[in-house]
């Protein structure tokens, strides 16, 4: 295709974990053509500084090198020449995440932003990717899984792609092996299942039949009239490690990281928790699909991936949309009423068992995620909270309050629908979409509501109070109680293993630990003379009470140190969440709470 801007990647090298790559520009800046890699990848809100993975890097023109000149951490400037002007490079990629870029002889994966430099002026130009096999017999089998339009290429194969300008370039990951494939539609549109990994007895129709009802209930929720999802096609692209979790969303696909055993065996119809918290990531990157990559906050419309994009609305795009990717799946017939109670409780417990929710607003939490939440250290459960698990139950208190307020003629659902009218249609048209500013979501919710939001507003998101999940709860036939469970007599922090060695990890603040002058990193060596290992830590606590007091040795770097610690319960709260079967009106307001609208 003459004058779009092209591209070829290999695996070149998959045992050192090598891409070549290939760019080529027909007609590049008379001054000399300048080429970046972003240092972020959209969803995942920290400085990555791909750059840093590309190990060589030259130019040429009509058979000559062109030089390249480096002018910052993830930029290059090449030396005029007349065109076409080929730049070749090698991307190491050993990173196992959905972040970055991860080739072996198993498999390979990237995303775009760890492997296409951006050929700056011509963003909006169309790219064209030649995907191409490794070398070698036993590399014969691969195949590719992309939710990128095919040029030349066939559907899972090797050969040419199209994205209509940069960004959509590096929005449909890739991933290249021998994986099992299965597609279901959901109102007519084709989605696939990629699965790479070993799973034994594999049962794909199970997993088919749920994520066809998960995503048909988020369709309807945007479109309860037409039912049309966003996309033509999407690929849900799944990594199965022994032990992993994570996923991100993409326009069109998701990639995703499970254990083994989150995945469902055939024959067996019980659901784990495993796999039910696979269905919830799954649930959770799907409605992505609407809110952050089509409905974005003003900061990233349009992305800049050079530098940090500040925004105090990650709380409405992460924590909203993990408060709709449980409530889909017992909306969609997945899970019960009971299970979704218990996925609730333990997002509630969570969040009450760290201070720092004392301390830091879901709106701060979303401003400071480049310094903070993605960049945690020992303190954090004492300095910060999570706009994730605390930005979804004020989601879900939103959500209450609204249907309270309106007695049931409003709810967040029509929240999400204002906001993908509004601002979401156009994005991905060629002038561009409006992102949503903070200004504009408070009138949004006010105007939908009927009612003044502020105080709310002012509590549970630019403050930092509690959600008073109990009342709010209360009307819908929702009780919370104390789950019953005795807490057992603790140090007040958290343990890692260190080899044979049990590590403190983490201080509670104001735990007992804390009082008796132990640190994170200190390897603990005995209690009350008794050698504690990375094993039994708990028996040995299991013979002492609350308010005993107890002689603990530990290791601070190489200096063995002795503490008296007066051993203390939890004082977080551990509740429980179960739906009551009275009163009738209770009842029927849960009903259309957790059934699917339509």
């Amino acid at each position: 295709m003459k004058n779009a801007v092209r591209y070829s990647i290999v695996p070149g090298d998959p045992a050192a974990h090598l891409f070549f790559v290939t760019l080529t520009v027909d007609r590049p800046a008379p001054e000399g053509q300048q080429f970046s890699l972003p240092a972020w990848i959209p969803g995942s809100y920290m400085i990555r500084e791909f750059s840093r993975n590309i190990v060589r890097i030259q130019g040429q023109c009509d058979g000559r090198r062109v030089a390249l000149r480096k002018t910052d951490k993830h930029t290059w400037q090449a030396a005029p020449c007349g065109g076409p002007l080929v730049v070749q490079y090698e991307v190491y990629a050993w990173d196992l995440s959905v972040r970055a870029a991860h080739l072996d002889q198993t498999h390979g994966f990237f995303n775009g932003t760890s492997v296409f430099l951006q050929v700056c002026g011509q963003e909006n130009e169309k790219h064209l990717v030649d995907i191409l096999p490794p070398e070698g017999e036993q590399y014969a089998h691969w195949r590719v899984a992309t939710s990128l339009p095919e040029a030349k290429a066939r559907r899972y194969g090797f050969g040419s792609y199209l994205a209509a300008n940069y960004d959509d370039l590096i929005d449909h990951p890739v991933e290249m092996g021998e994986f099992a494939l299965m597609t279901f539609k959901a109102h007519g549109v084709a989605h696939d299942i990629v699965i790479t990994g070993q799973v034994p007895n594999l049962d794909l129709a199970r997993l088919a039949g749920d994520l066809r009802k998960i995503c048909e209930a988020q369709i309807t929720l945007f479109e309860p009239l037409t039912r049309r999802a966003p996309m033509k096609r999407f690929v849900f692209m799944t990594l199965v490690v022994g032990d992993g979790y994570g996923g991100l969303e993409h326009r069109a696909s998701t990639a995703l990281i499970c254990a083994r055993s989150d995945l469902p065996v055939k024959g067996q119809s019980e659901m784990s928790d495993g796999y039910r918290g696979f269905l919830g990531l799954c649930s959770h990157e799907y409605f992505h699909a609407w809110n952050v990559k089509r409905i974005k906050p003003a900061a990233f419309a349009p992305y800049d991936l050079r530098v940090e994009s500040y925004t105090s609305l990650l709380w409405l795009f992460e924590g909203v949309t993990s408060y709709y990717d449980d409530l889909m799946l017992v909306r969609s017939g997945v899970i019960d009423e009971d299970a979704y109670c218990k996925l609730l409780a333990k997002t509630v417990n969570n969040v009450l068992k760290g201070s720092g929710r004392k301390k830091q607003s879901v709106a701060e939490s979303s401003f400071d995620a480049w310094v903070k939440y993605y960049r945690q250290d020992e303190n954090a459960g004492n300095a910060i909270v999570s706009y994730y698990a605390k930005g979804s139950l004020v989601g879900l208190a939103l959500d209450l309050t609204i249907r309270t307020g309106t007695r049931g003629k409003k709810s967040l659902d029509d929240v999400m629908r204002a906001l993908w009218v509004r601002y979401g249609r156009d994005f991905y048209t060629p002038e561009g979409g409006q992102g949503v500013s903070e200004p504009a979501l408070e009138a949004l919710l006010d105007e939908v509501a009927g009612f003044s939001l502020k105080r709310f507003l002012a509590r549970f998101v630019n403050g930092t109070d509690d959600v008073p999940l109990a009342d709010l709860l209360a009307p819908f036939g929702i009780d919370v109680q104390s789950n019953g469970k005795k807490a057992k007599p603790g140090l007040g922090a958290r343990t890692s293993r260190d080899g044979q060695d049990c590590k403190l990890s983490a201080i509670v603040e104001g735990g007992a630990a804390h009082k008796a002058g132990l640190s994170a990193g200190d390897m603990l060596v005995a209690i009350d003379g008794l050698r504690v290992t990375a094993t039994n830590l708990d028996a040995l606590l299991g013979r002492y009470r609350s308010g005993d007091q107890v002689a603990v040795h530990v290791f601070r770097r190489d200096e063995l140190m002795q503490r008296q610690l007066v051993l203390a319960v939890d004082d977080a709260p551990q509740l429980k969440l179960s739906p009551s079967a009275k009163p009738a009106r209770a009842a029927k307001l849960r009903a259309d709470w957790l059934s699917q609208p339509g």
